[in-house]
């Protein structure tokens, strides 16, 4: 019997398979061989009872995150709020860059519409350079979900972004039920509150939504620094025609990212993101 891990406690997993929940122990080969059962997991179940039974086989996952560990994610739901708590972009470019890593299609959800007398323009275009849909919410009201409904159909979705922007009021929107707690903005630190204590798959329209507890602060610095370049879509038309084929779009001369920069035909905000991410990432191993 296949199913998909739904959710992980204490060693247990809770598959989904043919309409049912099973309560699922692993096969202790799994130990020796390096590889866990994670959430999003495709896996063979063999049963003990009509609702009990180990975990047999994973199947080859098409995309696996490190936080949180989850397996086969489609899409990232990216959640910023435009006030309480502010926009901030440095942590908004943090996870546009780790969904990149990870190959996920991505749809940023600006929250909080309501709290700003106006939208932007110049920033909603900058990020839109960055190859990704945007969806402008009001989620207490619900306006804008029905749009992020037709995204749900066919994918493992997940919710990603800083405490007090709304994932978890989205998330029970779009359910009908209170699947996560929901909490407010801390009002001495305007920082939002962690409301979400665990990850777990949650079937809706047709695909699968997973919340995650929310990040104050997020570290990239895993990536390698030849790796972070295709993490920037907005580099890739003028890559190949820098002067050198490993060019990092750095320090190198006759750079045509570089010349892109200059010319304005891409974001010099994102520029100098992608600059100050690489000199980490330089940093770091410099260190070890």
């Amino acid at each position: 019997m296949q199913g998909i891990i739904m959710k992980g406690i204490g060693g247990l997993y809770f598959v989904k398979a043919e309409d049912k929940i099973i309560e699922c122990t692993a096969r202790g080969k799994f130990r020796y061989s390096g590889l866990s059962p994670v959430i999003g997991d495709k896996v063979e179940v063999i049963l003990e009872t009509e609702d009990k039974g180990v975990i047999e086989k994973i199947f080859t996952r098409e995309t696996e995150m490190i936080r949180p560990v989850v397996a086969n994610v489609t899409q990232a739901f990216v959640v910023f709020a435009f006030k309480k708590p502010d926009l901030n972009m440095d942590l908004l470019n943090k996870f546009l860059v780790l969904c990149k890593y990870y190959k996920l299609k991505i749809v940023l959800c600006l929250n909080k519409l309501d709290l700003v007398e106006e939208v932007d323009d110049e920033l909603i275009k900058e990020l839109k350079s960055v190859g990704c849909d945007i969806v402008f919410l009001k989620a207490k009201e619900g306006e804008g979900l029905d749009e992020l409904k037709t995204k749900i159909k066919d994918n493992i979705s997940v919710f990603c972004g800083p405490s007090g922007v709304g994932k978890s009021t989205i998330l029970n929107s779009l359910v009908g039920r209170e699947a996560m707690k929901t909490g407010e903005v801390s009002q001495k630190s305007q920082k939002g509150k962690h409301t979400t204590r665990h990850s777990e798959l949650i079937e809706c329209g047709e695909g699968f939504l997973l919340d995650t507890p929310g990040f104050s602060s997020l570290n990239i610095d895993f990536i390698e620094k030849e790796e972070l370049q295709y993490c920037f879509p907005e580099f890739e038309k003028y890559r190949c025609e820098c002067r050198f084929s490993n060019c990092i779009h750095h320090k190198e001369p006759n750079c045509s990212v570089k010349d892109a920069v200059a010319a304005k035909e891409i974001y010099t905000y994102r520029y100098k993101f992608y600059i100050k991410t690489l000199e980490e990432i330089i940093a770091r191993g410099n260190k070890r």
